[in-house]
């Protein structure tokens, strides 16, 4: 990701070289990939069941994404994808741009946006859009980064996100 980032100052060509090498990579290191982490896919079915929209917003290529649900079987779990913007890599996390590019597909506001994420800059990126964030600590130290960093919330696993959303029982969509 960060060779990406710098192409930008090799000019046009070059970038548009190493986003498409970028891509390939992706899609085709879906297949060596592993399984969702444990719980994710309980909290994807959790929030289908209770009328919540689903967004995979990603600093890989949509393509990736895309791959990768479909190769596990969850695509339909996931209302939009909003992947890597396409040949401007500095619009990837922490800028908030994915998170806006989102909400606008999903037609919602920002605020009413909650993103999970494993990282400082899904956090700093949801700060910075106004959305709310669940710091995904799946790794010991990642517990207090995710916190410093600002998370709302951080968890430990996926499954309490999905226990948490199965017991909030069914919302009403909002029109």
């Amino acid at each position: 990701m960060e060779i990406h980032r710098l192409s930008q100052e090799g000019g046009a060509a070059l970038l548009a070289e190493v986003e498409a090498a970028l891509t390939a990579a992706e899609v085709a290191a879906v297949k060596v990939a592993g399984p969702p982490v444990a719980g994710a896919v309980q909290a994807l079915a959790a929030a289908k069941e209770s009328n919540r929209r689903v967004a995979v917003v990603s600093d890989n290529s949509a393509e990736c994404v895309h791959e990768y649900l479909a190769v596990h079987g969850i695509g339909g779990t996931v209302d939009a994808v909003v992947g890597r913007p396409v040949l401007r890599p500095d619009l990837m996390k922490p800028d908030p741009y994915p998170l806006l590019a989102v909400a606008e597909t999903l037609g919602i506001e920002p605020a009413a946006l909650v993103l999970i994420g494993d990282s400082t800059t899904d956090v700093e990126a949801a700060r910075a859009a106004g959305v709310r964030s669940i710091g995904f600590a799946n790794k010991p130290r990642k517990r207090s980064t995710l916190a410093d960093a600002g998370a709302d919330v951080v968890v430990v696993g996926m499954d309490a996100v999905a226990d948490a959303l199965a017991s909030a029982g069914v919302v009403q969509r909002r029109a």
